[in-house]
């Protein structure tokens, strides 16, 4: 009995095999079709993006002091000309007084030493006096010579006299006389010489005095020339520090919103230290980082269209506003090394209006761009998943003709993830085999399922 099961199954199994061989020949295996129809279609490259703004205002130190408090959040609105921050104005007040203070006192330094009526009235009296030492000097000269003519006269009479007393002419007496004649007139004769020497000595000193005076008061035009650069300066760094105490109170340069607040509570920082970020979020656009190989086909001004989570129902409009010249290396989060190009994309105003009051759509929210790179309004489309490489490289497809599967040679057109444009091969309302099966074979009959 079991042997009979045995082979009674055997013979179940062949013509079960048999029959399977004959319906695989035979039979028609079913498929899901699509028709080759005329329609719209888009070539694009869809990529994930980020919102940002093209520029924000950065609020910075204007120079090292204390700050006050800073009340603004986050979010904030901001009108362009209000005071977003300020340093404390009372110590900047103390540095304004100082520095106006050293210019007070220079000019006045100044004035002082712009005054020269003295020495101008010191300069008369020594000039005067040099003319009235060179007349003293000329009186010395008249009695040195005055005083060489009576030496001369009372020497050549001592010789006389002297003479005569030999022969007893003169008396001794007169002799005598002669003698003190003689030395009186040589002794009034040698202090003229040294009268009239010390004349000179002084008539040279007093020539020095209006030479001296007037050094004196070229000196003081030195020393104003110094004052005065000294005032130049002190007047610069009293501008500058006016300038600083303005900059103090610092206020938005346009109607916006604080971005982000780097500082909070009153103290001292330096310079160029960051305290307030603000930005237009009217302005807000995308940053998308497309694949090299795919940016290559958009231009600026072709039409985007912004999706996602963030961006919700319907979906937003834009246009390619840049493309940057120079692409850069990105990890991809599989670890693989990518060459990457950004793309700016600017947002319909109408839609950005909508993103940011019903969305509220702000800075560095994550988005999707479907850049469009080319249109055609009338084309041959079929599905995408329809189309595959045949053993040449080439693309082919499965077109049911005759109730048969038919491997068909195409040429495409625009292409994207859904759809594709076929250029030669087939004809409007052909229908094909989207996604066939490997175990499809040309020839091969087959039933179109609805």
């Amino acid at each position: 009995m079991n042997k009979i099961t045995w082979t009674l199954g055997i013979v179940v199994l062949i013509v079960g095999v048999a029959g399977f061989a004959w319906w695989v020949a035979n039979g028609r295996v079913p498929v899901r079709v699509a028709e080759v129809r005329r329609g719209p279609i888009e070539q694009f490259l869809v990529e994930r993006g980020k919102t940002r703004l093209p520029q924000s205002y950065l609020i910075t130190m204007p120079r090292a002091g204390r700050i006050e408090e800073i009340t603004l959040r986050e979010g904030d609105r901001v009108k362009e000309g209000q005071m977003v921050a300020r340093m404390v104005p009372e110590d900047l007040k103390l540095e304004v007084d100082e520095a106006a203070a050293v210019v007070a006192r220079l000019d006045a330094a100044i004035r002082e030493n712009a005054e020269k009526n003295v020495y101008e009235t010191a300069l008369e009296q020594a000039r005067q006096f040099v003319r009235s030492m060179k007349d003293t000097v000329k009186a010395a000269a008249v009695r040195v010579e005055a005083g060489q003519a009576k030496y001369d006269y009372a020497e050549k009479h001592f010789g006389r006299v002297k003479s005569l007393s030999t022969t007893g002419a003169q008396s001794q007496e007169e002799l005598d006389a002669a003698t003190l004649l003689k030395a009186q007139s040589g002794a009034d004769f040698r202090q003229d010489q040294l009268v009239h020497s010390a004349m000179l000595a002084m008539d040279a000193a007093t020539d020095l005095m209006p030479t001296m005076i007037e050094q004196y008061m070229r000196n003081k035009d030195l020393a104003e020339a110094v004052l005065v650069k000294q005032r130049a300066e002190a007047t610069a760094r009293l501008r500058q520090i006016e300038q600083d105490q303005r900059r103090g109170a610092m206020t938005s340069p346009i109607d916006g919103v604080v971005l982000e607040r780097y500082a909070i509570d009153e103290q001292y920082l330096a310079a160029g230290t960051k305290l307030l970020e603000l930005g237009r979020l009217e302005d807000l656009e995308v940053e998308a980082d497309v694949l090299s190989l795919d940016v290559v086909a958009a231009k600026p001004g072709d039409p985007v269209e912004i999706f996602g989570p963030a961006v919700g129902a319907p979906s937003a409009r834009g246009a390619v506003k840049r493309i940057y010249p120079a692409g850069f290396t990105k990890v991809s989060s599989l670890g693989v090394e990518q060459q990457r190009v950004k793309v700016i994309v600017g947002i319909d105003p109408t839609d950005l209006d909508r993103l940011l009051r019903e969305r509220h759509v702000e800075v560095g929210y994550r988005v999707r761009v479907r850049i469009i790179t080319n249109a055609k309004p009338e084309a041959l489309v079929v599905p995408r998943t329809a189309l595959f490489r045949g053993g040449g490289n080439q693309w082919q497809v499965y077109a049911v003709r005759e109730g048969r599967a038919v491997l068909q040679d195409v040429e495409t057109g625009l292409m994207n993830d859904q759809e594709v444009e076929i250029a030669a091969g087939l004809a409007e309302g052909d229908l094909v085999i989207p996604a066939p099966e490997n175990s499809l074979a040309h020839g091969q009959r087959v039933v179109a399922e609805q």
